[in-house]
C-alpha cells in the first residue's frame, strides 16, 4: 500500500511504470485518486544475504572477492582473463541466489566453481580441486584428473 505524501490517501492509480537501465530498479509514476497530485515511487529486489557456512561451522557473508583471488591463484600464468574468472564467480553468484538459499554449504561454492572452471582450463581446474578437495598425494591427482577426462570425453550416441 502506498500513501500520497500529500494528501495520505492511499487510493491511487499508476500512469507510468519504466525499469531502471540495470534493471535492479522500478520506477512508477502515480496519481492520487483523492487530491489527483501525481507523486513518484521506485521499487526494488530486495536480495537476501548469502551467508556461507564452513566446514568448521563458522558463518561469513558470501564474498565474490574470494572466489575470484582463489580463481587467480589457481589460474597463475594460464591464459585466462580476468574477466572470464569475474564472470565464473558471478555466474556461482547467480546459481547461488536463483536457488534462493539463505545458507550456503562452502562445498557447494566450491564444486559450483569446480564446475565452471571444467569447461574453462583443466590446469586451473586441477589446481583449484587441490586445495578445495585437500589433496595428499599423487593418487588424489590421478583420481581427478581421471574423473576430468570422464567428464570431458566426448559422447557418442
Amino acid at each position: 500500500m502506498v500513501r500520497c505524501p500529500v494528501c495520505s490517501s492511499d487510493d491511487d492509480r499508476v500512469v507510468d511504470s519504466r525499469s531502471s537501465d540495470d534493471g535492479t530498479t522500478i520506477r512508477r509514476r502515480r496519481e492520487c485518486l483523492e487530491c489527483r497530485r501525481r507523486f513518484t515511487t521506485y521499487e526494488r529486489i530486495e536480495e537476501v544475504p548469502l551467508v556461507v557456512v564452513k566446514r568448521s561451522g563458522d558463518r561469513e557473508p558470501f564474498d565474490r572477492v574470494k572466489i575470484v583471488v582463489g580463481l587467480r591463484a589457481a589460474a597463475k600464468s594460464r591464459p585466462l582473463s580476468d574477466d572470464q574468472l569475474e564472470g565464473v564467480a558471478a555466474d556461482v553468484d547467480d546459481q547461488l541466489r536463483l536457488a534462493g538459499a539463505g545458507d550456503v554449504p562452502s562445498e557447494r561454492v566450491g564444486l559450483l566453481v569446480l564446475e565452471q572452471l571444467r569447461d574453462l582450463d583443466e590446469v586451473a581446474y586441477m589446481r583449484f580441486a587441490s586445495v578445495y578437495k585437500g589433496f595428499d598425494d599423487a593418487a588424489d591427482f590421478e583420481r581427478e584428473a581421471g574423473l576430468l577426462t570422464k567428464s570431458t570425453a566426448p559422447k557418442h550416441h
